[in-house]
């Protein structure tokens, strides 16, 4: 489904961000239904990718039930393959960027001779893929349009986006959720390389909200193999979204101005389609069932979960 069109009871609000359609009921709870939208370089590319948005709700669901212990979460049902329903936060300003791996954007601002990232420092000596000695964390700010900017920790607190006791309490919570990440994907012969998370807050609580670990948010390497690709220069085999943001890039497209999206061919969208699905299943340990829902029977569905709330 490339978007969706309910009309819940009680709605108080509607979003449509990139990838996501977000109703708010009674300013109280949250519907979020994953399209089968694709975006890179914050542009939302022509094609939607089939079933994509069932692979990235899925993922997010076992592995928000996975971390539940280290930091409480806002979901509090999954009716649909691509929805779920949980609770409205106050959301954070800020995204949590976490990285194990100088890769993707940090290699590219390493490569242009840059030594700090996000007022993180940077070691000399490194290679493209090589681990960092410890996560590093890089926020970003939070852009509903446009294109989200890097942030430090000072600036952050200095200009009042997060209180300096509740992003002590953000850090703390992006490491634990990296390691436990990487733990997970350890045991499915996965490398977590990097990842982002999003919290909001209700009262004095600190939920994490949206997705977790999915093939969008999240950069992944085979384990098997990286060391020898390492020490011969060669690239890894990963398992992201990044692969598409290369693609465009060879065929002239960064998201600016004047830039054309290449075309999108049949046999390009069924291989993303692959793409996404292997990493589900690959990371999951489960095999991936493809489910078509109507419009009528999702909504029916969505209205008596939230009766249930």
């Amino acid at each position: 489904m490339l978007e969706s069109t309910f009309k819940f009871p009680h709605q108080t609000a509607f979003y449509k961000g990139k990838v996501r359609d977000v109703y708010t009921i009674e300013d109280k709870w949250m519907v979020m239904f994953v399209s089968d939208r694709i975006s890179a370089f914050d542009v939302v590319l022509p094609r939607p990718i089939p079933y994509k948005g069932q692979v990235l709700n899925q993922i997010a669901a076992i592995m928000l039930d996975a971390t539940k212990d280290i930091v409480p979460n806002w979901v509090k049902s999954v009716p649909l393959p691509n929805a779920t329903v949980g609770l409205k936060c106050e959301t954070f300003p800020v995204e949590m960027v976490v990285r194990g791996n100088l890769t993707g954007h940090a290699w590219r601002t390493y490569k242009s001779g840059k030594r700090e990232l996000c007022g993180v420092a940077l070691p000399e000596g490194l290679k493209e893929n090589d681990f960092f000695a410890n996560p590093i964390i890089t926020p970003t700010t939070k852009a509903h349009e446009g294109h989200d900017e890097d942030i430090s920790r000072e600036q952050i607190i200095a200009q009042g986006l997060v209180s300096k006791e509740d992003y002590e309490k953000l850090e703390k919570y992006t490491l634990a959720l990296f390691q436990r990440g990487r733990e997970l994907a350890a045991k499915r012969g996965l490398i977590l390389v990097d990842t982002k998370y999003e919290f909001g807050k209700i009262g004095d609580t600190i939920y994490l909200i949206d997705e977790i670990h999915t093939p969008d948010s999240s950069r992944y390497f085979y384990a098997e193999g990286y060391e020898e690709k390492q020490k011969a220069d060669e690239p890894q085999k990963q398992l992201s979204k990044e692969f598409v943001r290369e693609w465009l890039m060879e065929n002239g497209f960064q998201g600016k101005d004047g830039q054309t999206v290449p075309e999108m061919t049949d046999a390009f969208v069924e291989s993303v389609t692959n793409r996404y699905i292997e990493l589900f299943e690959k990371i999951t340990g489960q095999p991936f069932k493809k489910e078509d829902v109507s419009q009528a029977d999702a909504e029916k569905k969505i209205l008596e979960t939230l009766k249930g709330l």
